[in-house]
């Protein structure tokens, strides 16, 4: 997998930054503690293990260029500059307008609060929803106000507009040490065109941009990529490095076994997952609708299940390749059916060469929830993107729920949540706390994945870091 944390050199020679990263992460959030504090440790011992992996006669001094961190900024560097902060805030709200989920924002506070400490003035950017026609109440900043004031403790003051007068009129009254939040991006049309005349009014008032927004870094917008040019120091958000420090760096160079569990309904979407993947995993998971076009490609009847008939011969070079590579892919062998996709369907729980006509498979069955955890024994990195069946509703929920749990008392092993659903599942049955890492973003953590370069990481600055890798 392509690394998108060095620019020129691959990312195992830049262990030190991951770990030196991380202590700076530690500073501005309370440290975790007991189990996940352990996995964490664990992991930082995996990834500076990536040093040892550079081979050569004696001593000798590797150059690497990794991205540079808030966390490499200091007080003098911060103190009264004004910092451009772009980070997710496209939290979901209910019909009254109220958050129904914070995560994103919580996800934001650490890096807020290490520039807040240091005495920067910040200019917080984001968007939220879809606007398509200009500026809608219903996608305005304003509910995130109350609820990032309450968890930096402070008040967090909101502009109308994102560029012009509106935030330098503001700007103008502001301390050091304060946080000033602006109106939604995506109300220009100009900020998804990444247009350069809208980037430079963004940068404007800035000294410093900070990207944490991981979640649209695969985006090339204005707010994530253009305002790069315009500023002259550019630097990573702490959310932004531990999603690059986990998904990247437990995916490089993982402590093995390692085991992916790569769920959904579709293979399309996951082709380069699963491709990527076959070069650095020792067994591969697969669950979800997708399973069925593997099956139909192996001449089995799968009934009325979701089958993508133009990716039947992917499915068997996916099997052909794995098996080459010595990656053993793990199909289940039963399945919960259903006799129509609804809440109320009628179900029964069938062997997967055994399902009935007119019948469709929407979960996993309990001989493959036992397979499945028996593949899992041993395991020491575990990253998981996608469910293993419908587990919106309940009776199509067990699959799912039961990889959540079993991950969730895999003490001794690095387990990833890699976005999307698998996020809402893990949240949803009450065992988020208990993962090493849950990414925040859904496409940026595919793409991540896959070994694509994200633009919105790309254009922060480079920081040469030398690692002295001792005699060979």
């Amino acid at each position: 997998m392509a690394s998108i944390i060095a620019a020129t050199v691959r990312a195992p020679v830049a262990a030190p930054v991951a770990a030196q990263r991380r202590a700076q992460r530690a500073q501005a959030t309370a440290a975790p503690a007991g189990r996940l504090a352990q996995k964490q440790a664990t992991f930082g011992q995996a990834v500076a293990a990536r040093v040892q992996s550079v081979k050569g006669a004696g001593s000798r001094v590797v150059a690497t260029m990794a991205k540079k961190s808030v966390g490499d900024l200091s007080k003098a560097d911060l103190e009264g500059k004004v910092v451009f902060v772009r980070a997710d805030l496209n939290v979901p709200l209910d019909g009254d307008l109220n958050i129904s989920d914070d995560t994103r924002i919580r996800a934001a506070v650490p890096t807020l609060k290490y520039l807040v400490d240091n005495g920067a003035k910040v200019l917080l950017a984001s968007h939220l929803g879809r606007p398509k026609k200009g500026p809608e109440d219903k996608f305005r900043l304003n509910p995130v106000v109350p609820r990032l004031s309450e968890l930096l403790g402070q008040a967090v003051e909101k502009a109308e507009d994102c560029i012009g007068e509106a935030v330098t009129s503001k700007l103008a009254t502001m301390k050091n040490g304060s946080v000033l939040l602006l109106e939604n991006v995506r109300f220009y049309p100009e900020e998804e065109k990444n247009d350069p005349e809208f980037a430079k009014k963004l940068a404007a008032p800035a000294d410093i941009y900070v990207n944490d927004a991981f979640g649209t870094a695969h985006r090339a917008h204005a707010s994530t990529e253009g305002v790069t040019k315009y500023v002259n120091t550019s630097v990573a958000g702490f959310c932004m490095q531990k999603e690059l420090d986990y998904l990247d760096g437990a995916v490089a160079n993982p402590k093995r076994p390692f085991v992916a569990i790569v769920g959904g309904s579709k293979v399309s979407s996951k082709i380069g997952v699963i491709e990527s993947l076959l070069s650095s995993c020792d067994k591969i998971i697969l669950g979800g609708g997708m399973i069925f076009t593997f099956y139909k490609a192996r001449g089995m009847a799968v009934g009325s299940s979701l089958v993508e008939e133009d990716k039947l011969e992917l499915a068997k070079e996916l099997e052909i390749k794995a098996k080459a590579k010595g990656v053993e892919i793990v199909l289940p062998t039963d399945v919960i059916v259903a006799d129509k996709f609804a809440p109320d369907a009628n179900t029964q729980v069938v062997d997967v060469n055994a399902i009935p006509d007119g019948w469709m498979g929407l979960d996993i069955g309990p001989k493959s929830i036992d397979l499945l955890k028996d593949t899992l024994k041993g395991a020491k990195t575990v990253i998981w993107n996608g469910p293993m069946g419908v587990f919106e509703f309940e009776a199509f929920s067990k699959g799912t729920f039961a990889i959540a749990n079993e991950l969730a008392g895999m003490d001794d092993c690095i387990t990833i949540i890699g976005g999307g659903d698998s996020v809402a599942a893990v949240e949803k049955a009450g065992v988020a706390e208990k993962m090493s890492h849950i990414s925040t973003g859904g496409g940026a953590s595919l793409e991540l994945l896959e070994g694509k370069v994200l633009p919105g990481v790309a254009a922060l600055d480079e920081s040469e870091v030398l690692v002295s890798a001792g005699a060979n």
